[in-house]
C-alpha cells in the first residue's frame, strides 16, 4: 500500500497517543506487512493495535500460541518476503533468544520490540525497567552482533521504529527496539511525517545459476552484506542455523569455513558503528563530570545536568540512542575530557559495564530498580 494510503489508515497527521500504539504506527510506515506476537504487559497494545491496523493495509497479524512461535513466524515470513516485526516484554524475550540467535545465523532481518518491565521471571508487569539491555546484546549464544536502539519519547518511539526495520533491512540482522514500560504506557504528542524514508528489498537479479545465497558484494563491491533473495523468487536457497558455506549448505566440520561466515556476519555490523551509532550531547564543551544514559531514564538526567550546572557545576550529558553496537569513540572521547562519568540506570547495573571499559573517566552507577524512573533529584544528588 502507498505511503499516503497508510498515513489515512493512522489518521490525524498531529495526535495525542500512547508509545506503544506509536510504535504500531512506526512499523505500518516503514512498510511492515506481518506481525506475530503473544499478548504480554506492558507491550500488548502495540499487538492490539497491529491486529487492527494491519489488516486495513493488506498486511497480516497472526496471534501465536507463545513467544517462541511468534519469533519463529516473523523469521518465516521475512523468508517469504515480508517486513516482520514482533513486540514482547522481558519473560517473552527470553523465550525468543535461541530464535534470535538463529535468525542472526540466518542473517534474517526482522524487528523485535522490547517493552521491558521489571524482573526477572514476572517480576513487576505493569512496572517500567532497564533490565533486559545486556540480554538484548548477549541473551543468545555465540558470537554474533545485533543493532538496537533506546527511545526516550513516544515520538522517537515512532521514529526509531522506522529506523529499525531500515536497519534490519539494510544489514540483514535483528533489530531491536529497547523501549520500556513508562515510555510505552506513555502519552505525548505526536506528529506522523510527511516523508517517510524507507529502505526495501531489491529484488535479486543475479542469473539464477551464479546465485549464491550468502555470498556478499554481487552488487555492492566490498559490501559484506549478501543480497536477499525470498523464497518464492525463483532462487534456490538452504536456510540453516548450522555452520553453512556460503551456498546456505551446512559444514560445521570446518574451522576455516564457520571462522569466514562468523567475522563476516559480525563484522557487517562492527565495521559500520559510526554509520549506525546515534547520540545526542549537551554541555559536554566544557564539563568536568557526565551523565550518560538513555530511555526514559535520560529525559531525568538532562533535567538534573540543567540544575546541576545552574548551582555550578560543570556537567554534562551524553544520551546512548543507539546502544548496540556500543557507541566505542564517542564514549571513549567523553572520558577522555572529565573526571568522571555518571551512570543512571533502571536496573543494578548494565550499560556501565561497557561504559566502564571503554572510558579512562571512574564510573559510577545511579541505579534505581522497583518500577520507579529516577527523579531529576535523585540524580543530581549523586553528581553533589
Amino acid at each position: 500500500m502507498e505511503l499516503e494510503e497508510i498515513k489515512k489508515v493512522l489518521g490525524p497527521r498531529v495526535q495525542f497517543e500512547q508509545g506503544d500504539i506509536t510504535c504500531a504506527y512506526g512499523a505500518l510506515l516503514a512498510g511492515c506487512t506481518f506481525f506475530g506476537g503473544y499478548p504480554i504487559t506492558p507491550a500488548t497494545e502495540t499487538a492490539e493495535a497491529m491486529s487492527q491496523l494491519l489488516p486495513r493495509v493488506g498486511g497480516v497479524y497472526i496471534q501465536m500460541e507463545d513467544e517462541i512461535a511468534s519469533i519463529s513466524a516473523v523469521i518465516g515470513a521475512s523468508w517469504a518476503g515480508a517486513k516482520a516485526m514482533t513486540a514482547t516484554s522481558g519473560p517473552g524475550f527470553s523465550l525468543m533468544m535461541e530464535n534470535i540467535g538463529y535468525a542472526c545465523m540466518s542473517e534474517t532481518p526482522c524487528v523485535i520490540v522490547n517493552v521491558q518491565r521489571s524482573g526477572p521471571s514476572t517480576g513487576q508487569p505493569t512496572m517500567g525497567a532497564q533490565g533486559d539491555m545486556l540480554q538484548a546484546r548477549w541473551g543468545t549464544h555465540g558470537d554474533h552482533e545485533v543493532i538496537a536502539f533506546a527511545p526516550n519519547s513516544v515520538q522517537e518511539v515512532l521514529d526509531l521504529t522506522i529506523h529499525c526495520f531500515n536497519m534490519a533491512e539494510k544489514y540483514r540482522v535483528p533489530v531491536m527496539l529497547m523501549t520500556d514500560a513508562d515510555v510505552g504506557h506513555m502519552r505525548e504528542k505526536i506528529v506522523i511525517p510527511d516523508k517517510v524514508e524507507t529502505i526495501n528489498r531489491v529484488p535479486v537479479t543475479i542469473e539464477e545459476e551464479e546465485y549464491v545465497p550468502f555470498r556478499a558484494g554481487y552488487t555492492h563491491k566490498g559490501s559484506l552484506v549478501p543480497e536477499f533473495a525470498p523464497f518464492g523468487s525463483g532462487y534456490k536457497t538452504y536456510v540453516t542455523g548450522l555452520t553453512h558455506d556460503e551456498r546456505g549448505l551446512p559444514v560445521t566440520d570446518n574451522a576455516e569455513v564457520h571462522t569466514r561466515m562468523i567475522t563476516r556476519i559480525v563484522e557487517k555490523i562492527t565495521k559500520n558503528r559510526e554509520k549506525i551509532t546515534m547520540y545526542e550531547e549537551k554541555y559536554t564543551d566544557d564539563c568536568d563530570i557526565a551523565v550518560v544514559s538513555y530511555g526514559i531514564t535520560s529525559r531525568s538526567a538532562l533535567t538534573a545536568v540543567e540544575m546541576a550546572r545552574n548551582q555550578g557545576i560543570k556537567a554534562g550529558y551524553f544520551r546512548m540512542i543507539s546502544v548496540w553496537p556500543f557507541p566505542i569513540k564517542q564514549v571513549k572521547e567523553l572520558g577522555e575530557t572529565v573526571k568522571k562519568i555518571y551512570v543512571p540506570e533502571m536496573n543494578l547495573g548494565q550499560m556501565i559495564h561497557p561504559i566502564r571499559e571503554y572510558s579512562c573517566a571512574e564510573c559510577i552507577p545511579v541505579s534505581k530498580i522497583g518500577g520507579e524512573v529516577h527523579q531529576p533529584t535523585e540524580i543530581l544528588h549523586a553528581l553533589k
